[in-house]
């Protein structure tokens, strides 16, 4: 699979996770019962689906090792693609990376950073 995931939150759900380190899930990933990541390749559709209202967003990627497969399952979901499902609350601190995305004049997030990061830490 990937070797880095990625967990969107949006600005207050990210004030409430760093201040505990401890993320429970957004209103979805509680009434779903997992927390969402997503691949890079997954990311620019997560956003737009899911964060279209949001103009500020924190972006966040962890290395899908740090779990066991009992807790991190890849599954199903949009379009078919797998993706990865975190069966337990999230430790906000074993972030490899974090970064604030903005959202562009165009409407979208510049995955930019995340992508050049992701070049050195492959």
């Amino acid at each position: 699979m990937s070797r880095w995931i990625f967990k969107i939150l949006r600005s207050a759900e990210w004030q409430t996770a760093k201040s505990t380190d401890c993320f429970a899930g957004s209103p979805a990933d509680v009434a779903d019962g997992f927390i969402h990541f997503s691949t890079f390749s997954q990311l620019a559709g997560t956003a737009k689906k899911h964060f279209a209202n949001e103009t500020a967003v924190e972006l966040l990627a962890f290395d899908p090792a740090l779990w066991p497969e009992t807790l991190l399952r890849w599954e199903p979901s949009r379009d078919g693609d797998l993706f990865p499902h975190l069966y337990g609350p999230l430790d906000v601190s074993k972030a490899a990376g974090h970064w604030p995305l903005t959202k562009s004049n165009q409407g979208t997030f510049d995955l930019s950073g995340p992508e050049e990061w992701m070049a050195r830490h492959d």
